[in-house]
């Protein structure tokens, strides 16, 4: 029986006149990998990402999960509402230093510990909860989980140590963070719900433990892809290299950090609002689909931003970020005050969300350029703690437009902290100077 050519050979022969080539070569042709693609080929990259997710999921889980906890078995919605806000409140003060740390001593040796502190602190609740305990002990043991490092921050920091001098991959690597963190705080709460609701109240808090822990502990074990420590001792020296500046130090740090402010007011108070808003329909149980194709809209946008390349500086683009952001934020107002319709609104938020991660991509990249060296978990961390204080203040804000005007007019205050956050952009110069 005759051997078939090898793939890829080629035959000649001659008919007549005529000289026939024949190629056995593949007829397909592959196509080349798009910018996802190149980056996730970096060795190591998909192992310290897939056990970062699994780390940064019940960051969404822990708070819908003490409310549930503490309202269910304590009968308190106030009191639960006033324990997460001292967990948030602890957060902004322990963070920061927990990421001084992180930066100073390396991911894996101040990550780890950190961590089964706060699951300690978790548990701790559980059984504070469980066991009837008096109502100051809820509060100790919820502020005690304000340990929790910083996973998106450390995330962010090996992609701008591995991508060092490659900013357009560092541009997709970012989108992709931002596209993962509102993934995770999509499927978060509604997955901390349902294993609050078919299980026992205490369920959400428990998985949200077990995935940190291990998530941590995988990411920690991931040392290939670890940035050095910028508290390392250098070689043949005895003394450790001195600190960099801190981050609030540097030039445009402070307006950066003002817009997260405005922007986390603008997720807070839109949650608040839209809770309401389907409350007084009728539909409160739908707020959370609501909310989610917020987050839908603003992850796929995300993961489309990272595979554009931009010719201008991220500064010229940031405020251009924020007046889209506060153009379409408008939308879910009108929506509410013009038709009183749910479904309507639902797809104005969706719309409205598309904005959301163009704007938080650049501001990161925004930070990480203004961050010293040696301290880009510190500067990742502040930006996330603004955030955070803006989203209580929108909540708040949120709520007192409700209460004392309508659900409709709560709408304004998301549109009214945007247009903070234009004003700021547009009106400090640091913001739109570029990083020497």
């Amino acid at each position: 029986m005759p051997q078939q050519p090898a793939r890829g050979t080629r035959l000649f022969t001659v008919t007549a006149d005529t000289l026939v080539a024949v190629d056995f070569g593949p007829r397909t042709k592959r196509r080349p990998p798009g910018p996802y693609g190149r980056l996730f080929a970096r060795p190591g990259t998909r192992a310290f990402t897939l056990a970062n997710l699994l780390a940064r999921l019940p960051m969404g889980m822990f708070s819908v999960s003490a409310v549930v906890m503490i309202a269910g078995t304590r009968g308190s919605y106030a009191l639960a509402g006033a324990v997460t806000a001292t967990g948030l409140a602890a957060t902004a003060l322990v963070a920061p230093w927990t990421a001084r740390l992180v930066d100073r001593y390396g991911q894996a040796r101040v990550a780890v510990p950190a961590t089964l502190v706060a699951a300690l602190g978790s548990l701790a609740l559980l059984l504070c909860v469980r066991y009837d305990a008096p109502a100051w002990t809820l509060f100790a043991a919820y502020a005690a989980t304000a340990t929790t490092p910083n996973t998106g921050g450390m995330s962010r920091a090996r992609w701008a140590h591995l991508l060092d001098g490659d900013p357009d991959a560092l541009h997709t690597a970012n989108s992709f963070e931002q596209a993962a963190d509102e993934l995770c705080f999509m499927l978060g709460p509604v997955l901390a719900a349902f294993l609050c609701g078919a299980f026992f109240p205490e369920a959400g808090t428990l998985v949200g433990v077990v995935l940190l822990v291990t998530g941590v502990l995988a990411f920690a074990a991931q040392r290939s892809t670890e940035p050095p420590p910028s508290g390392r001792t250098t070689t043949g020296a005895t003394a450790a290299t001195p600190p960099a500046p801190s981050p609030l130090r540097s030039p445009g740090m402070p307006p950066l950090l003002a817009v997260c402010l405005a922007l986390g007011a603008v997720f807070g108070s839109t949650e608040v609002v839209t809770i309401a808003f389907a409350d007084a329909q009728g539909h409160r149980t739908a707020a959370g689909v609501v909310l989610a194709l917020q987050a839908g809209g603003s992850c796929a946008a995300g993961l489309l931003y990272g595979r554009v390349r931009f010719a201008g500086a991220a500064e010229d683009r940031y405020p251009w970020c924020v007046a889209a952001m506060t153009a379409l934020l408008v939308l879910p107002l009108l929506a509410a005050s013009l038709t009183g319709s749910l479904l309507l609104l639902a797809a104005a938020l969706l719309v409205a969300g598309m904005a959301t991660a163009p704007t938080m991509i650049t501001n990161m990249t925004l930070v990480q350029r203004r961050t010293p060296d040696g301290r880009l978990n510190e500067g990742m961390t502040l930006a996330v703690t603004a955030l955070l204080g803006g989203i209580a203040c929108g909540s708040a804000a949120g709520g007192w437009t409700v209460e004392h005007l309508t659900p409709t007019a709560g709408y304004g205050v998301p549109v009214t902290a945007a247009a903070v956050a234009l004003l700021v952009a547009l009106a400090w110069p640091g913001v739109r100077t570029a990083a020497a």
